[in-house]
């Protein structure tokens, strides 16, 4: 079969050359599963260079990539426009081919900390030149989408070029920076940040934002500030030009404590899981806090952090509270008359609320996912007595529902073994997995027995 005509091939190229990244890498992945197909041979290759290209463009220019993200319009950290970027490359590879290809060479073999990046930091040199100089007509387009997105942002971008080489080599130590601190890192952290603001004296908030957005959780770099400044004292680093890094994270703890709160039990065990990670995540954001900076014990920053834990703990343990009501709205029961007495006993002639199940199986998903936070956050006792009500009142339950099964006192076997299965999930939840299959291989036992219309033993299986 033909490939696809020239003209096609332009619009294609066009269309793949103006995709993002994700979209370009997807492609990728899809065309090489249609390796066969002669068809698509032409669009595959094309795909694939353009995704080599990029490779290479994101490795050059690497100190100032991840700053390209969507318009450039955050108005709470430093970003550029994505569209200024492949401008920004396709005028180093018009005007510096030469260059561009030492770089692919370098880029071909390179090993961290044994190849020379000098090839790669002479790009980002003649990137800062033509933005400053605008001579040429990629780079002029370039500037005019930057400086479209707000007044002095080719400056701006100048200015990070400038420093980019200290900032490419910090980037190789960054993952000993945020690690364990030692003196040797935090002497090497203020060497590179000396190094950047004798270029500019004020480099140093574009140091750390650089630094700041090659990390998968830019909030961590508060430990690369702390370490450059040996643990500030609150009111001095509020007083100084990296306070933004301070208050960015304070401000992020709010929004995750939003999350909390609002975490919504109908939407199932998903929700669960991702309320408790932002449960862990604000108990490590708030340690940030803490270990970096020396707060102050009432007021400024101290109080607001102590202000966000009380609201942390107030959050998980008014979802703690509601672990017993809704575990016995998913394991119903209902009043018996025994002799003069009412007695409580599992209602099994229904099928399970499905609602009511999927809202235990969320809590306790939730509360099963803030194990590891639980004594850092300060609800770990209150987390232990829900845990251990919830674990009493599962096990009579259980109990007193397999003694209806195996005695035939329930109508159908069949929903009561539904009942049982709810139980064997909040079991997995409240113990450990290995206590709902237990409860699974009873309840089937049970059934079974009462199926079979023969005498029920007095003891069941054995555990």
């Amino acid at each position: 079969m033909p490939g696809l005509s020239g003209h096609k091939i332009d619009i294609v190229r066009t269309l793949v050359e103006q995709a993002p990244d994700k979209i370009v890498g997807g492609l990728q992945t899809a065309l090489s599963a249609a390796a066969g197909d002669s068809a698509l041979a032409d669009v595959r290759q094309l795909v694939e260079a353009e995704v080599a290209d990029r490779r290479l463009r994101n490795a050059v220019l690497s100190p100032v990539a991840p700053l390209f993200v969507g318009d450039g319009r955050n108005p709470n950290k430093l970003t550029f426009p994505a569209k200024a970027l492949p401008l920004i490359w396709r005028g180093l590879k018009t005007d510096h081919p030469v260059e561009v290809a030492a770089a692919a060479r370098t880029m071909a073999d390179f090993r961290q900390d044994e190849t020379p990046t000098d090839s790669l930091d002479r790009l980002v040199t003649l990137a800062a030149e033509g933005l400053r100089n605008q001579s040429t007509r990629d780079f002029i387009a370039a500037a005019d989408v930057l400086d479209a997105t707000r007044p002095g942002c080719t400056y701006a971008l100048v200015a990070c070029l400038d420093i980019g080489h200290i900032v490419r080599a910090a980037t190789f130590r960054l993952p000993d920076w945020i690690g364990r601190t030692t003196e040797e890192r935090a002497a090497a952290a203020r060497l590179a940040y000396k190094d950047a603001i004798s270029i500019a004296d004020d480099a140093a908030p574009r140091f750390f934002e650089m630094l700041a957005a090659q990390l998968a959780e830019p909030w961590t770099i508060m430990r690369v500030v702390s370490s450059v400044m040996d643990h500030p004292g609150e009111r001095y680093l509020a007083a100084s030009e990296l306070s933004v890094f301070a208050l960015r994270l304070m401000d992020l703890i709010d929004q995750n404590l939003v999350h909390v709160a609002q975490f919504d039990l109908n939407a199932g065990t998903k929700a669960g899981v991702h309320a408790a990670e932002v449960v862990e995540l604000i108990t490590r954001q708030v340690s940030e806090m803490e270990q970096g900076i020396e707060l102050a014990a009432e007021g400024g920053w101290g109080g607001r952090v102590k202000k966000q834990k009380r609201q942390l703990a107030a959050c998980v343990e008014g979802r703690l509270r509601e672990v017993e009501k809704l575990l016995a709205a998913a394991l119903p029961t209902e009043g018996v008359k025994v002799g003069r007495m009412t007695k409580q006993q599992p209602r099994l002639g229904a099928a399970p609320d499905r609602k009511a199940r999927e809202k235990v199986l969320a809590v306790l998903t939730f509360v099963e996912g803030i194990r590891t936070s639980a004594n850092y956050g300060g609800f770990a006792s209150t987390r232990a007595k829900v845990l251990e009500k919830a674990a009493e009142n599962l096990d009579l339950y259980v109990e007193d529902a397999l003694t209806l099964v195996r005695e035939r006192l329930t109508s159908d076997p069949d929903l009561a073994r539904e009942h049982l299965e709810v139980a064997a999930e909040c079991a997995t939840l409240i113990r450990e997995p290995r206590a709902g299959d237990i409860i699974r291989r009873r309840a089937s036992v049970a059934v079974d027995q009462a199926k079979s219309q023969t005498p029920a033993p007095v003891e069941d299986i054995a555990d």
